[in-house]
């Protein structure tokens, strides 16, 4: 496996970062999970896009313009002959000292890992996934914009391990108020009476990029869509359910602490939207052989 870090390659054992490199010592930093599926690197540009203005937001310089950073992107892909996978891009603040105050770090540094992936078995894709209320909340808006995509993952990672403690694929978080913000990694929606609702990103949920592939698919399939305020009673009486994510792409749950959601199978409408998802990333895409 290849290693891109700051322009050079590295083999797996020796792709390295410096001890005293901000991400390391204090999560100081900003991440993308990017796709790509038969040769094509699916909204590619949506996430280096995204990937600049979590950069902006916590005023971290990258080095690179955006078109460099796709190519980066596609060259590491093209280094390890995959046409499909999954990329892991992280761009932390750099090396520095053991003081807290970014201005330590002179550059900013690089790194792009691309890899196959399988989120869930395959079985979890046909059968649902069982969900848990995770007493962990969703990191407040005014602490950090749920917006950025930072390596600052504690919040996630603790609420993870109460899902896994509790025999659950995936685990809900509420954010302080107690509305329903997201999952561990991924966004959530719910369908009832034929339409579909999910969280604002102001109640703590990430814009997430299969997020508005959802937007997408819903107005091609004239489904009706929108976004408000959600507890856990919406999941409980909703007639089906939902997550996405770059990682998951389109994945039914089919229970919420122990409630069955709908008849606690995938329902028509989610199967619908995973078919018409699969068919949109086979065919759009920046072709990595370019």
């Amino acid at each position: 496996m290849d290693i891109y870090i700051d322009g050079e390659y590295f083999d797996k054992k020796n792709a390295k970062i410096s001890v005293f490199d901000h991400g390391l010592l204090y999560g100081d930093g900003i991440f993308e999970g990017i796709r790509f599926y038969e040769g094509r690197v699916f909204k590619l540009k949506e996430h280096i896009q995204r990937l600049f203005i979590s950069a902006k937001a916590i005023l971290l310089e990258i080095e690179m313009t955006q078109d460099e950073m796709e190519e980066a992107v596609c060259e590491t892909i093209r280094k390890n002959g995959l046409t499909d996978g999954y990329v892991r891009l992280l761009v932390t603040r750099g090396v520095g000292t053991l003081g807290l105050s970014p201005f330590a770090c002179d550059k900013s540094t690089v790194i792009i890992i691309a890899d196959s992936i399988s989120l869930y078995p395959d079985e979890k894709y046909k059968e649902g996934l069982k969900l848990i209320t995770c007493s962990t909340r969703r990191t407040a808006p005014a602490a950090l914009s749920p917006s950025v995509k930072s390596l600052n993952y504690l919040n996630n990672v603790m609420a993870k391990v109460e899902a896994i403690f509790a025999d659950a694929e995936e685990g809900l978080m509420l954010n302080e108020q107690g509305f329903v913000a997201e999952c561990t990694g991924d966004n959530i929606f719910v369908v009832r009476d034929g339409k579909i609702k999910t969280p604002p990103s102001s109640a703590g949920a990430l814009p997430g990029i299969t997020r508005e592939v959802i937007f997408q698919i819903a107005e091609n399939l004239e489904v009706g869509i929108e976004e408000s305020q959600m507890t856990r009673y919406d999941i409980y009486a909703a007639d089906e359910c939902f997550l996405t994510g770059t990682a998951a792409e389109v994945i039914a749950a089919v229970s919420l602490d122990r409630r069955l959601i709908g008849n606690g199978k995938p329902g028509p409408i989610t199967e619908k939207f995973i078919e018409s998802f699969r068919n949109i990333v086979g065919q759009e895409g920046k072709i990595i052989s370019e």
